[in-house]
């Protein structure tokens, strides 16, 4: 028998009317504004020991005179104010339903979107010896939570880990590594280059891309990197997160442009995708979905003043996570996933109280459970 469990929250916000997806069944169309934008990934990861979460603000956006309420349908968890949150147990692996229902203030159900719950094994990949390739920006420079994926990797019963990478900023757990760089983005990986001796030290030069000819001319060579900057050792693993440096300027109150301008940031994407699955065709790719900002509209101004603000943000944000769930779902037999990177970052506590888009240590930490639950899915 499913249980139903129900929870409130009232969301004050200011609407974009662009397009958006429900439950991502059918696709967005730019010519049908919603005034209450729903939107779910297809799979929520979950490990029996780790918190996880669905905060509901993370879900939608809606115009500045509305207030929500949402229902939650699953027969795993327990719902607070803000979120739907499950710590599971070893007797729950498996996958069941969840479906969150977003009602007006006369409690009419105006939005509905669904994602399967996925719990797996504590135990999953035991006795694997695995390499993990972790690509990002400044959220992966800080270390935190690549930090945390380390520590979870380390608990009894999972597999032996290699973290790959040439950056080893200060404050890294021991082992850990990767390629993350502040103000990054996906072209900037395809394309950054330097004719000097490359150092990682100077985040010059793309750690993927080499120089080739006597005039050096850059090309991308993920193979290369492999064998000459990560010891030689293919990634059975490779998660990205990128997409606020490509889009955090983009302009929120032009739709056309904005959906334009996310759909140049895929095609720099999927040249960098190609070259991880020429270079190594068995690895499997985790896409993390954009994580949003603090709720904190003085966190950003103590940032960024009056030039961008929470609230632009928020609508790009949340317009480039509809757009992420559409471009990726649907590619695992090309060994592509999506991971629910977005859901559960509580954006209140899991931040300070004066930075925009970098969490605070709670905050790194549930994004790295989030990672490693999708790591175990696929161990």
């Amino acid at each position: 028998m499913r249980t139903r469990i129900r929870g409130a929250l009232a969301v004050l916000c200011v609407l974009a009317l662009t397009a958006s997806t429900i439950a991502q069944d059918k696709p967005a169309d730019a010519a049908q504004p919603r005034p209450y934008r729903l939107t779910l990934p297809p799979t929520i990861y979950a490990v029996p020991g780790v918190e996880m979460s669905l905060y509901f603000d993370n879900t939608v956006l809606v115009a500045p005179d509305q207030k929500v309420s949402f229902e939650v349908d699953c027969p795993l968890g327990s719902v607070d104010a803000r979120r739907w949150k499950l710590t599971a147990e070893a007797n729950q692996v498996g996958t069941v339903p969840l479906k969150l229902r977003a009602k007006d203030d006369s409690g009419k159900v105006v939005e509905s979107a669904t994602a399967q719950v996925t719990v797996v094994s504590a135990k999953a990949g035991q006795g694997k010896d695995i390499a993990l390739l972790v690509v990002g920006d400044s959220l992966t420079h800080a270390s935190a939570y690549p930090n945390e994926i380390a520590r979870l990797l380390s608990l009894p019963d999972n597999p032996k880990w290699q973290m790959l990478g040439t950056h080893k900023p200060a404050g890294v757990a021991p082992g850990v590594a990767h390629e993350g760089y502040g103000g990054w983005t996906w072209a900037a990986f395809n394309k950054r280059f330097d004719p000097q001796p490359y150092d990682p030290a100077k985040r010059i030069c793309s750690p993927f891309v080499f120089g080739v000819g006597e005039k050096p001319e850059p090309k991308l060579d993920v193979a290369r990197y492999i064998s000459e900057r990560a010891g030689g050792r293919a990634p059975d693993f490779i998660t990205v997160m990128l997409g606020i440096n490509d889009c955090f300027s983009f302009n929120p109150d032009d739709a056309a442009q904005l959906d334009q301008r996310i759909d140049g940031v895929f095609a720099e994407a999927e040249i960098l995708i190609a070259e991880f699955r020429k270079a190594v065709p068995q690895a499997q790719i985790g896409v993390c979905l954009t994580t949003p900002g603090n709720a904190r509209d003085a966190a950003f101004y103590a940032n960024y003043k009056d030039r961008y603000t929470r609230w632009g943000w928020r609508r790009i944000q949340h317009r480039l996570v509809e757009k992420q769930i559409q471009h990726f779902r649907g590619r695992e037999s090309d060994r592509i996933f999506i991971v629910p990177t977005e859901l559960n970052l509580d954006v209140v506590d899991g931040y300070p109280e004066n930075n925009g888009v970098h969490p605070n240590a709670a905050g790194y930490q549930q994004i790295g459970g989030t990672v490693y639950a999708w790591l175990k899915s696929r161990l």
